[in-house]
């Protein structure tokens, strides 16, 4: 006959621990005062307004408690990441029976009137939400929106070889297109140098009011799919509970101990060969413990059991004693002391101290981040000697830079770079000098940089993975960067919004530790997508970002690579920001030297005396730009004004930081009035050149003085064709930039009749060149900016439409001679 796994007077234990546990939570639900119903329950008692979910919860409850024995048992070092967030009532009341809770708040005591406040203030006005949210001490996942639970898991543990980080899946959650990619992410795990994942995969059956498919497909199907996807699944079924703590026990040491052996196993012999890690399915009724029947309806078992099990209000006084009943039901006598405080013999099952799951010091990241080993991004600049006078690709520049990152911090293996197969095309190759790609499925002869290990997490064609993994890493103190084409990083929408609402609510707790920045480089952008097309083209990630809190996010856009590496360098040693950087990769002119990149990222915004000839007096017209392709089209737009009307006084600005366009009331960033005015006049006419959408620049400036700002940006058009063609189509290139000037700026008049005819006939001629010869005209390929000698009135003048070109002026001179 088998020893059973649990003594009987563990088992006792073990359930009167996981009855405390329920009664906690169906308190936290529905309880407004006498927290251990030392008097009969009276509708005074209950909540006003009763918002929570019942029906993962106790099934978390019992997880929780079976990890607590686990880690005891193993010494483990493990943190708990609750897929269905919904069930926070199981998290908020196990960190508290544990005593985590009172040590974080301590007007939450461990007594009769803490237990009074912990239930009072669940979902309620003042207090906590209903989800795992960051205010829950050992979270690194809210799980309100359903999906990355996994992902975040692996994150965690990459560069962890300590930690096992347990992932309750939820069956809902499960059928999410994250969550079902995630399952792959045993095939980027290095058992020798990171950690485990747990993944408790909990089949309860429903949804809100829908069956879920995992559920409903036969035993032998499921086990196939797991086994399919790399995991050796552990089944635990049933709803008796002596039965089910005894399996649960079985399964667990089952899994913790194949865990270990497989470490043990890779780490002895260096054996880096993929094995088959373990996970358990636990299947058990939704809503389990709670009310069989109400109203003659079946609730325990069903979809009705999701969220609420029962109204209890004013209009429903009849249930009132249904939820005193079920509250008895857990024999709350024989788990608290007249104090309040749960047993000493139950309290003994708890881990102590750091053990604690939330206690975890790697669930609250910034308790164990250090700084990155920088390396000196000077050494990384392009050498320009004047303005525009070499061309560079800004993020093969960067790739360097990154590369020098990386080496820096191999021995610390606290930085990663993440992309969904873009790394390479993104030209941050250089990094592949110093690292590989981490990999752990097969290996063929002609694949590049595979290794078990490695710094670069971009072999999954998942941006859903990436930001996830993303995020675990840098929840649990650790710093990386996300490399992505532009239009896909929509993609992760809503992650992003889900991060930036974590962040904005950490800052708001002081026990919560400072974590490094997510980092975003945004490249093969909207303007540089001429060889793929209209799919594409998308640079509204920005006016998605801006909506979050401002105390979160950062855009910068800079104009060429000495500036990349300026922004680069300090949102790399940022904290707790959202940080979004749009670059290119095409060949383009470079314009600053590297000291007057650095002036001009630290300033964020200014404008190029050299561009410029308004100095000493008001412009009569401001160029802006922000964004590299937008800075090359104004400054040739600039260059041809000048040429035909040297008397026209120009200043050009230029953002790198697109919040200073805001006020400084609405953002930390953003410009006071007098200072926006001063660069932008308080009525000149604005020519602005955006890399995104329009809309988003007059969102930004609403509040300001001047109103004639006229933006030009991406408008939806463009397909497979030339890169000038894109800038065409959008209105964005230097002949319509011209044709608004002359438009806008009143004393140009008829003088400027002449050049618009001009400048319509050379995008009639570009349309055919670009159809005939597939390229841009040379004159368009070969300009660059020349430094100009200013003429007697102090104008500067300059070649501007390519080789060859002559401009009026010069022909009426050479004629009269």
């Amino acid at each position: 006959m088998t020893t059973p796994t649990l003594t009987a007077d563990y088992l006792r234990k073990i359930n009167a621990y996981w009855r405390a546990a329920n009664y906690i939570s169906v308190g936290q639900i529905y309880l407004y005062d006498n927290p251990l119903l030392k008097r009969p329950l009276q509708l005074s008692d209950v909540k006003p307004l009763v918002v929570s979910h019942w029906g993962t919860t106790p099934g978390q409850n019992f997880i929780y408690v079976h990890l607590n024995r686990a880690i005891n048992k193993y010494d483990l070092n493990m943190f708990y990441v609750a897929g269905p967030g919904h069930g926070g009532p199981a998290i908020v009341g196990n960190v508290y029976l544990e005593g985590t809770w009172s040590e974080v708040y301590p007007n939450v005591a461990q007594d009769e009137a803490g237990l009074k406040e912990l239930f009072k203030q669940f979902s309620f006005p003042g207090g906590i939400s209903s989800h795992v949210a960051p205010t829950t001490p050992g979270s690194i996942h809210e799980g309100g929106e359903l999906g990355y639970s996994l992902s975040h898991a692996f994150g965690a543990v990459f560069d962890n070889p300590g930690l096992i980080v347990a992932c309750v899946i939820g069956d809902g959650e499960a059928e999410t297109g994250p969550l079902a990619t995630s399952w792959q992410s045993n095939k980027f795990l290095d058992a020798v140098t990171d950690g485990a994942v747990l993944p408790v995969l909990h089949l309860n059956g429903y949804k809100i009011s829908n069956p879920t498919v995992l559920a409903r497909i036969e035993g032998e199907e499921l086990e196939q799919f797991l086994r399919g996807c790399g995991w050796a699944p552990i089944f635990v079924e049933g709803h008796d509970p002596d039965l089910m703590h005894e399996c649960m026990a079985t399964a667990m040491d089952s899994a913790i101990e194949q865990i270990l052996s497989i470490q043990k196993q890779a780490r002895d012999r260096q054996d880096p060969s993929r094995p088959r890690w373990p996970m358990i399915v636990l299947r058990s009724p939704k809503g389990w413990t709670g009310p069989k029947f109400v109203d003659g309806l079946q609730i325990e078992g069903t979809f009705r059991a999701h969220q609420v099990p029962m109204i209890v209000d004013s209009e429903h006084p009849e249930h009132v004693p249904l939820l005193e009943n079920w509250m008895r039901s857990y024999k709350p006598d024989e788990l608290f002391d007249a104090n309040g405080r749960l047993i000493a013999e139950l309290s003994a099952l708890a881990p102590k101290g750091l053990h604690r799951m939330g206690a975890n010091p790697h669930a609250n990241g910034g308790m164990l981040l250090h700084d990155l080993i920088m390396p000196d991004y000077h050494e990384h600049a392009v050498t320009v000697t004047s303005p525009g006078a070499v061309l560079g690709q800004d993020c093969q520049v960067l790739g360097t830079f990154l590369r020098d990152v990386s080496k820096l911090n191999q021995a610390k293996r606290n930085f990663r770079v993440f992309g969904p197969d873009e790394t390479l095309s993104n030209l941050l190759g250089a990094v592949f000098e110093v690292t590989n790609r981490q990999w752990d499925a097969r290996e063929l002869g002609n694949d590049e940089w595979l290794s078990p290990e490695g710094r670069v997490l971009d072999s999954m064609l998942s941006e859903h993975q990436c930001e996830g993994w993303l995020e675990g890493y840098l929840l649990t103190g650790r710093h990386g960067l996300f490399n992505s084409y532009e239009a896909f990083i929509r993609i992760i929408d809503s992650m992003f919004s889900q991060h930036a609402k974590w962040l904005k609510v950490c800052l708001e707790l002081p026990w919560r530790r400072d974590i490094s920045s997510l980092n975003y480089l945004l490249a093969s952008h909207v303007w540089q997508q001429d060889h793929n097309g209209f799919t594409h083209q998308d640079p509204g990630f920005l006016d998605h970002v801006i909506n979050k809190k401002a105390d979160i996010v950062r855009v910068y856009l800079p104009p060429d690579a000495n500036c990349l590496l300026s922004v680069f360098d300090h949102c790399l040693r940022s904290r707790n920001y959202v940080n979004v950087v749009v670059a290119g990769k095409h060949a383009l002119p470079q314009w600053l030297s590297m000291d007057a990149a650095v002036v001009h990222c630290t300033e964020g915004i200014g404008i190029w005396q050299w561009a410029s000839n308004d100095q000493g007096g008001e412009p009569d017209v401001v160029m802006a730009c922000c964004g590299d392709t937008p800075t090359l089209e104004i400054l040739a737009a600039v260059s041809i004004l000048r040429e035909h009307f040297p008397d026209l006084r120009i200043r050009v600005v230029n953002v790198v930081d697109l919040m200073k366009l805001q006020s400084c009331s609405e953002h930390p960033h953003g410009l006071n009035e007098v200072d926006y005015d001063s660069l932008f006049t308080t009525d000149k006419h604005i020519i602005f050149g955006f890399h995104g959408y329009a809309s988003l620049v007059h969102r930004l400036t609403y509040r300001r003085t001047n109103r004639n700002l006229h933006v030009r940006g991406y408008k939806e058009e463009g397909t497979i064709t030339t890169p000038f063609d894109m800038r065409v189509q959008n209105d964005l290139d230097r002949f319509h930039l011209v044709m608004d000037v002359i438009d806008r700026v009143p004393q140009l008049g008829n003088r400027g009749a002449t050049l618009k005819q001009m400048l319509r006939d050379k995008l009639i001629e570009h349309k055919h060149y670009i159809e005939q010869h597939g390229q841009d005209m040379p004159e368009v390929r070969n300009w660059r900016w020349i430094p100009r000698k200013a003429d007697q009135a102090g104008v500067v003048v300059a070649a501007n439409l390519g080789p060859g070109y002559e401009p009026p002026h010069a022909r009426v001179a050479r004629r009269a001679s």
